[in-house]
């Protein structure tokens, strides 16, 4: 197939267009590079040095003879993206150009606004390009289970059966998002549904859980394609944060009680969900929704898990607990449906199998490169406005320039 991968130099993005060329697929990236602009303003950097886009592609190519063309540019510039899709002529595109943190969305009012104009808006754009250059095309679009919030009720898979006053109808799941950033998905999966039903638009909604793991055969090539390790407080995930953590002899910080859970699932998987929903496309007309996980685990039940494989490597931690920054249930009832990609063929990879190879020796074998500054959060989401860098939409010839060389 011809797939575009939008958002192809970012952590998920880039394991997916490598997987989708390594089998066999004409691959096409999009990006704009301000994923390393925006770890440059913040003063971060992932664990692992990745190359540049340039770089990284070429290394590509000389390991496997496959090209990938790359298209740089940014989304929400609707000529760039319709000429590029009028050049490509996509039979899929797969949507991972978004903003994607939920704590950089919560910084303060000048974050919370690029977020939502830079998602929806870049969204809409592609919605629209579609409907005039590629009708036919299938969107496979990254959504979030952090749409649908932490409610008392098993979670459905996109859509409910609801019966009221007698009366019955299958309608979206409700949302319940915990950011401005998860706000921003939750308009995109709104104005998704409603291309679809007013233009015949095809897609498919993956509403993925946290991803964990650097690891994928492609990325085992060579050290030239290794992909992002994020772990700072912004960008970071909580058991990317713990790894670090026990690699460098830090208490896991645990944020209130830990029982916040939340669905989990492989880099691994990732792609090979990403495949699958390309390979069998939404009907024209039909947005359909699938939960991308496949296990489920609280806060502190990660914290243990880590805990427990540093100890396999000869390191003791501890783990201690600290008030959470975020407005969010600390106990709850989290129970998600997640059978679709099953069914469609998924055999899924585990956090069991894959603690010790793709995340604890990664932190090992980088942690000279471990900045524990980063570790404790300065975002609330109770301050209007938090001691951080403003946003902008906006990105220099000299701030290119810079995230072309890839010195983010």
């Amino acid at each position: 197939m011809k797939i575009c991968v939008l958002g192809g130099d970012g952590y998920c993005g880039w394991a997916t267009a490598l997987y989708l060329s390594a089998k066999g697929h004409d691959v096409s990236i999009i990006d704009s590079y301000a994923r390393r602009l925006w770890d440059h303003q913040l003063g971060v950097q992932t664990l692992t040095p990745i190359r540049n886009m340039p770089e990284r592609l070429k290394a590509w190519h000389q390991l496997t003879g496959q090209h990938i063309d790359s298209f740089v540019g940014d989304i929400t510039d609707y000529e760039f993206l319709a000429s590029t899709l009028r050049s490509v002529e996509p039979e899929a595109i797969v949507h991972f150009a978004e903003q994607r943190s939920a704590p950089y969305s919560m910084i303060d009012r000048e974050h919370a606004v690029f977020t939502q104009v830079n998602n929806v808006v870049g969204t809409l754009n592609l919605l629209f390009a579609m409907r005039e250059f590629c009708p036919d095309s299938h969107l496979v679009k990254l959504g979030t289970m952090g749409e649908y919030g932490t409610p008392n009720i098993d979670i459905e898979e996109g859509y409910i059966t609801i019966e009221h006053n007698g009366r019955k109808d299958v309608l979206p799941f409700p949302k319940q998002p915990g950011s401005f950033y998860h706000l921003s998905k939750v308009h995109d999966s709104h104005n998704i549904m409603f291309g679809c039903r007013i233009w015949g638009l095809r897609a498919t909604d993956l509403n993925q859980g946290v991803v964990y793991g650097t690891v994928t055969d492609e990325i085992e090539l060579d050290e030239a394609l290794i992909n992002r390790f994020d772990y700072d407080e912004i960008f970071g995930t909580v058991l990317n944060r713990f790894c670090i953590q026990a690699a460098v002899g830090h208490p896991l910080t645990v944020y209130g009680k830990g029982g916040q859970t939340r669905g989990y699932l492989d880099i691994r998987d990732t792609v090979r969900c990403i495949e699958i929903a390309c390979l069998n496309p939404a009907a024209a007309g039909e947005c359909r929704v699938f939960n991308q996980f496949t296990e489920q685990f609280s806060v502190l039940e990660i914290a243990q898990l880590v805990q427990t494989a540093a100890k396999k490597l000869g390191r003791e931690v501890e783990i201690r607990h600290m008030p959470t920054p975020r407005v969010e249930l600390e106990e709850h009832y989290y129970n998600a449906k997640h059978s679709k990609l099953i069914d469609l063929g998924l055999q899924p990879h585990f956090l069991s199998e894959s603690l010790l190879d793709s995340l604890m020796n990664i932190a090992l074998r980088y942690r000279d490169r471990v900045d524990s500054g980063v570790f404790m959060p300065q975002v609330n989401w109770r301050n209007a406005r938090n001691e951080r860098r403003p946003a902008r939409a906006a990105v220099t010839p000299a701030e290119l320039a810079l995230a072309m060389d890839g010195r983010s």
